[in-house]
């Protein structure tokens, strides 16, 4: 069956380091909109905003964009996706989803096609991204999350065996940055999110985990650099000046 895919965009408000972000003044828009434009400009399918909050929802609404409440209780991203996807297609016509994190403004569009590019294979559940670590001390760092991906020279797609945030695997050779983009079959969506913490999950501290712990499959393509992130203030500065 082809694939018809939605990009969904989680929002919240909350966040400890760096308060009402999807909001965050980026050049006269908020950062949301940068995120949605760069989304749309992907090409991948229609893209609509989950928001938690109103202000979100009218923002997005007041640039053009398309946005759907959601429930702001919900514990994770990947929940608010899904129930984004129920209230916007009840009639199951997106058969896939690409999730892409609210607080990336300067994501190339080719980033956002290229995590959706494993999910063509058949057997894939979930596809995401990965980047060669070429900073020694992100081998070591706990905060960079690494995938267990065993690339041969020249592959550019493999499947992902493991994510941890301790150097694996061992010896000589590439390690792996994962980056937290998504796509989902919207079956393995529905699975993921009915599906129990897992006791790996718990341990790493990675939502990720939960579905390898339960025998689906992840496949990684790998892309050239990590996009900025934006979580404090200093990275919202970082994101004002590539956007110059």
């Amino acid at each position: 069956m082809a694939l018809n895919p939605v990009v969904i965009i989680p929002a919240r408000m909350h966040a400890t380091r760096l308060p009402g972000k999807p909001l965050a003044d980026i050049h006269g828009e908020p950062m949301i909109v940068h995120v949605w434009r760069r989304a749309v400009q992907a090409g991948i399918g229609p893209v609509v905003v989950a928001c938690a909050e109103t202000e979100v929802f009218d923002a997005v609404h007041a640039h053009g964009g398309n946005a759907v409440m959601t429930d702001p209780d919900l514990p994770t991203g990947s929940d608010r996706v899904w129930q984004a996807l129920c209230a916007i297609d009840p009639e199951h016509g997106f058969n896939a989803v690409v999730n892409v994190q609210g607080d990336l403004p300067t994501i190339d569009p080719a980033v956002i096609r290229a995590v959706f590019t494993p999910l063509k294979t058949k057997g894939v559940d979930i596809s995401t991204l990965v980047t060669e670590i070429a900073v020694e001390e992100e081998r070591a760092n706990p905060n960079v999350v690494k995938a267990v991906v065993g690339l041969a020279p020249g592959q550019a797609i493999g499947r992902a065996l493991y994510f941890s945030r301790a150097t694996v695997p061992a010896n000589a050779g590439p390690h792996y940055h994962h980056i937290g983009l998504y796509a989902y079959r919207r079956k393995a969506l529905a699975k993921f999110v009915q599906l129990p913490q897992g006791v790996l999950e718990r341990r790493e501290k990675l939502e990720q985990l939960r579905a390898l712990e339960n025998g689906m499959r992840i496949d990684a393509a790998l892309v050239d650099t990590v996009p900025l992130g934006v979580d404090t203030p200093a990275d919202l500065e970082r994101a004002r000046a590539l956007l110059r």
